[in-house]
């Protein structure tokens, strides 16, 4: 869901240049451990994840595979943590339409004072106007990557969470909602995101969140998108430096363009987000001909890949089970 590269860097240059010179100051709540006890994520289980929500149909608001998709997910998310939260709301669309949207929440450890989340977006786009047929374009896409993808990881994480037990809490975010606008119409973008944020308000304190969108296609690239560079630059550097230790050469340690997607809203919120994206696939940025499918009909099974979805996942998993928090004096 996004927008060309040349929009969203006016957008990041116009934001950042007016807060460069404010610092985020930040006191250090958590660090790494050495454990060796980190579970094996399996790649293959996200994959089936994402044949499973394709089998629904497209998920796009208010249509039979996005109702379908809905159970499923909570479902799979009951099955898997200790309880779920789904924050269902109307919101008006376009021409008056009714939305009937649903963030779900899979919630690990509810009682615990510190926290991370973990996100995605689960509903698809309405509409495939990027595809070069013209009879396409009013039909909602696939959406395999651009939604199913981070989704699936998120799924196969909670299994892994219920048989591997953690000391603080995890949140497992769905959102909805997020792909409903059309180019150029930020009000109509990253819907559950911002409904999260203001459901959620300020009790909600968690140390960071991850956003993962377009994680699956088989030859992903992950630079450090922009905005996640200016709200939580110590997010991206842990996470890229997971990924070098484990050998995720998916994870490019080098700048990439802002992308305006859910972690935006979230972290003007106050919720310090980063986003793991494929950000070449947005607007046809890419080189590789395959690769042009972001907002088309071919969005579709034959573009995801194992070994990208295993990276995300084990960078992930290796977070999660080496996480460590640190007691903080309030006073100092």
């Amino acid at each position: 869901m996004k927008y060309s590269k040349f929009f969203v860097l006016i957008l990041f240059t116009l934001f950042y240049s007016c807060s460069e010179d404010q610092p985020l100051k930040t006191t250090p709540k958590f660090e790494l451990t050495n454990s060796s006890s980190v579970p094996e994520f399996n790649g293959g289980s996200a994959f089936e994840y994402i044949e499973k929500q394709l089998a629904f149909g497209p998920r796009n608001p208010n249509s039979k595979g996005h109702q379908t998709a809905k159970y499923f997910l909570i479902n799979e998310l009951k099955e898997n943590t200790d309880s779920v939260i789904i924050q269902n709301f109307e919101y008006t669309g376009y021409d008056d339409e009714r939305l009937q949207l649903s963030n779900i929440i899979g919630v690990i450890n509810p009682d615990a004072d510190n926290r991370i989340f973990i996100t995605a977006h689960w509903d698809t786009r309405p509409r495939a106007e990027q595809d070069p047929v013209n009879e396409n374009k009013d039909k909602p896409i696939p959406g395999a990557n651009d939604g199913a993808s981070g989704t699936a990881v998120i799924l196969e994480l909670a299994n892994i969470l219920k048989h591997n037990k953690i000391d603080f809490g995890i949140d497992l975010v769905l959102l909805d909602g997020e792909d409903y606008g059309k180019e150029g119409d930020l009000t109509y973008f990253c819907i559950g995101a911002k409904y999260f944020a203001a459901k959620m308000g300020k009790d909600y304190k968690p140390a960071f969140g991850i956003l993962l969108d377009l994680v699956g296609d088989k030859d992903a690239v992950f630079f450090q998108e922009q905005y996640s560079l200016q709200y939580a630059p110590d997010i991206v550097n842990l996470i890229w430096q997971i990924a070098q230790s484990i050998n995720a050469d998916k994870f490019k340690n080098l700048r990439g363009s802002g992308i305006y997607d859910d972690h935006v809203p979230l972290n003007q919120a106050g919720f310090r987000t980063i986003d793991i994206i494929d950000a070449e696939l947005v607007g046809g940025e890419t080189k590789d001909p395959r690769r042009k499918y972001w907002h088309t009909q071919n969005d579709n099974i034959e573009n995801i890949g194992e070994a990208a979805l295993q990276q995300v996942g084990s960078v992930l998993v290796n977070l999660i089970y080496k996480l460590k928090f640190n007691t903080i004096d309030e006073n100092s």
